[in-house]
């Protein structure tokens, strides 16, 4: 048991999140070079000839150069096994990073110094303080000219309502970026241009008041500096453990992820302000990560992973207990008990099958359509559920029209397929007799994806044809309402989604509301929770 104890405790699982561009996969890599997994930025050692960033595996992923889906990457580092959830920047995404965050116990804000907050990095905030989860933020990109430090650290206050609490400071930035003050130690880890894609970096710790700091920093910035730690040391907050625990402060970072500078003290300090798993709400109440029966969630499924199987993986996330591939475990929302198929974990696509795991870790099993996402499974003789993923509000609408109907079957496969994984959401209407499909997505570069996903890997040609409606209501008390007898308004329209329930499309917000009025007692909200 004192085995299993420790493996847990030196597990850390969180998500790096940002607004696109802001350098998280750069980020997410040179975590890798110090957890020995790669040799070179970009490259899974021996592939030394790969050209894509190691967490994007997917063909649009490499065609585009942008991240569609998150990666679940596993490394170990000084005594620590880490599970990293690198997450899609690009906002079109957000639907997958908001679940990824569900299977994380904190988060990495990776900040670009010459843009500051960014919409994106607004929107997955609100997602982590909505869980309290630990945040940590990484401003990046110091080898090029960034913003006034002070404006920087005010606007994560004032934008994401989060008091923040500097660890380090930066002395300049681009072309006079000279390093970092470490405000515990009272020293400076000077910066000079390292080798890129390397971690052997020319890096040098001096006290703040050793002469030979001068030799490396100009009398103005020194002074500068100092000045800087006077005002940090009265005005900014202290840094307080309880508080990060609760997502109530964020401790800031400087560094530059390209050139690997501050990115393993900024790895060094995480590691040591983090917890192991924490508890999981379920239906029964917390479940302790210590608790020796296996539970987990799945978060995220995945089809075509490999192009020559038709595979589909089911990420979960472990909650408590160890998972052993030889035991059978209970899936409830199925009620019925299987054994785990094909357990992996993940190094972007090099995978590697696994017989144990235990809190905290991601595992993707082999799911041949029995899963969905938040679905819980547990030991046998338990029955309980995880707290639901929400299904958030889809933003663009598209009606789906089959180019050649011979294809019908695979179509409905590829399409039903690709929903389950969450990317797109699909609604049914009836019209004249005839049942059409909608398409429902948070960004329409979706749209992009599953065109071509329907094309490459089901081998069907579909046509969009764009929708007016931008806003979605699921109907929550159902059964208390005559579905059929709605008083609604002229663009509203009545659909149902893949789990049957009722929903409502409108072109206009104001529509929501005369809805509401017209029928007394209707209750409508902005996603799903089941």
């Amino acid at each position: 048991m004192a085995d299993y104890s420790r493996e847990i405790e030196r597990r850390r699982t969180f998500a790096i999140i940002s607004h696109p561009d802001a350098g998280k996969t750069t980020l997410t890599e040179k975590f890798l070079l110090y957890g020995g997994v790669l040799n070179q930025a970009g490259s899974v050692k021996g592939k030394a000839t790969a050209r894509h960033a190691v967490s994007d595996w997917m063909e649009i992923e490499k065609q585009r150069g942008i991240s569609v889906t998150s990666s679940v990457l596993q490394f170990l580092y000084d005594g620590y096994c880490i599970n990293i959830l690198d997450t899609p920047g690009h906002q079109d995404f957000s639907e997958d990073t908001y679940r990824t965050l569900m299977a994380a116990d904190s988060a990495v804000m990776v900040i670009d110094g010459g843009k500051g907050v960014e919409a994106q990095t607004r929107k997955l905030f609100k997602v982590c303080a909505m869980r309290h989860i630990p945040i940590f933020t990484f401003i990046n990109k110091l080898d090029r000219d960034a913003r006034d430090t002070f404006d920087l650290v005010d606007e994560i206050e004032k934008e994401l309502g989060i008091p923040t609490c500097p660890v380090n400071w930066p002395i300049g930035s681009g072309k006079n970026f000279r390093g970092v003050y470490d405000r515990n130690t009272r020293r400076v880890l000077t910066f000079r241009d390292t080798l890129k894609g390397t971690k052997e970096g020319i890096e040098e710790e001096i006290d703040l008041n050793d002469p030979h700091l001068l030799d490396v920093i100009t009398e103005d910035q020194k002074a500068q500096l100092e000045e800087e730690i006077e005002l940090l040391d009265g005005a900014s907050v202290e840094f307080d453990q309880s508080k990060v625990d609760k997502g109530e402060l964020s401790p800031v970072f400087f560094g530059s992820a390209l050139t690997n500078f501050g990115v393993e003290t900024f790895l060094q300090h995480f590691l040591k302000m983090t917890s192991s798993p924490l508890p999981r709400m379920a239906d029964c109440g917390l479940i302790n990560p210590a608790d020796p029966d296996f539970s987990a969630f799945v978060f995220k499924i995945q089809a075509n992973m490999n192009k020559n199987h038709r595979d589909r993986i089911a990420f979960m996330r472990i909650c408590s207990g160890k998972f052993d591939a030889d035991k059978e475990v209970y899936h409830v929302q199925g009620d019925r008990k299987m054994r785990l198929l094909q357990p992996q974990q993940m190094m972007a696509d090099d995978r590697h099958v696994v017989s144990e795991a235990y809190a905290g870790d991601i595992i993707g099993v082999f799911d041949p359509g029995l899963f969905s996402i938040g679905d819980t499974v547990c030991a046998p003789g338990k029955k309980f559920r995880f707290e639901g993923i929400p299904t958030f509000a889809p933003e663009h609408f598209a009606r789906v029209a089959l180019l050649d109907s011979m294809k019908r079957k695979q179509f409905v496969k590829g399409i039903e397929q690709i929903a389950q994984e969450g990317a797109i959401q699909i609604f049914r209407e009836n019209s004249g007799g005839m049942e059409e499909i909608i398409v429902g997505v948070v960004g329409v570069l979706q749209f992009d994806v599953l065109k071509f996903r329907l094309e490459n890997e089901y081998n069907v040609d579909i046509r969009l044809d764009m929708l007016p409606y931008e806003y979605i209501r699921w109907i929550v008390n159902k059964d208390e309402v005559d579905l059929d007898h709605l008083v609604g308004t002229s663009d509203m329209k009545k659909v149902v989604d893949m789990k049957g329930n009722p929903l409502l499309l409108f072109v206009n917000s104001w529509s929501v509301g005369m809805v509401l009025d017209r029928n007394e007692g209707l209750q409508l909200e902005e996603f799903s929770r089941n």
